[in-house]
């Protein structure tokens, strides 16, 4: 391009783009805003330490009866087990494998395992055995379970019942005039 086919400002322009350009520098200056995730915080011992990560979800099926009790969390799809363990894995004795202890012992080892993994808030699914002869009520684990998962620092989002019930199929044991004592 040639000197002729360019426009030259005048005054008044000049004066207009100078307080123009001292008010980008203004805007150019001000601190920028940082988004939430890469928000930094300080420590005691002067160090920067990023926020924790978003929730990680998984499923933690109890299944509790008056036998046993079995703790089995999953990825929130279901399909991959994370981590598993029962009340007859912490204790000796048979009469034992029910009870709240061993139930908060199982617990224990099932949060570690999948806070390991990284999932740090489960969904919670109780099951009694239920059925057409068994108890549709849980046994003595599934709360203290429950307890020890919140105890141990998992999030815990829903708890439902998934105690299967009879829509009437198999015919009750007993026979015609029922169990006799």
């Amino acid at each position: 391009m040639t000197e002729q086919h360019v426009k030259q400002p005048t005054e008044t322009q000049k004066k207009q783009s100078s307080s123009g350009q001292q008010n980008s520098e203004k805007v150019l200056n001000a601190p920028k805003e940082v988004p939430k995730s890469e928000v930094k915080s300080e420590s005691n011992e002067g160090k920067f330490q990023y926020k924790p990560r978003k929730s990680r979800w998984g499923i933690a099926y109890i299944y509790s009866s008056y036998n046993n009790t079995i703790i089995h969390v999953t990825d929130i799809t279901g399909t991959e087990t994370i981590a598993m363990s029962s009340g007859g894995q912490v204790v000796k004795s048979d009469r034992l494998e029910s009870s709240p202890t061993a139930a908060i012992n199982a617990s224990k080892i099932v949060a570690d395992i999948a806070r390991e993994k990284g999932i740090n808030s489960i969904h919670i699914r109780i099951r009694a055995p239920g059925g057409h002869n068994g108890p549709s009520n849980p046994g003595p684990g599934a709360q203290a379970a429950i307890r020890a998962l919140s105890r141990m620092g998992l999030k815990i989002g829903l708890i439902e019942d998934v105690t299967p019930i009879p829509h009437d199929g198999c015919r009750k044991k007993g026979g015609r005039r029922g169990r006799r004592v």
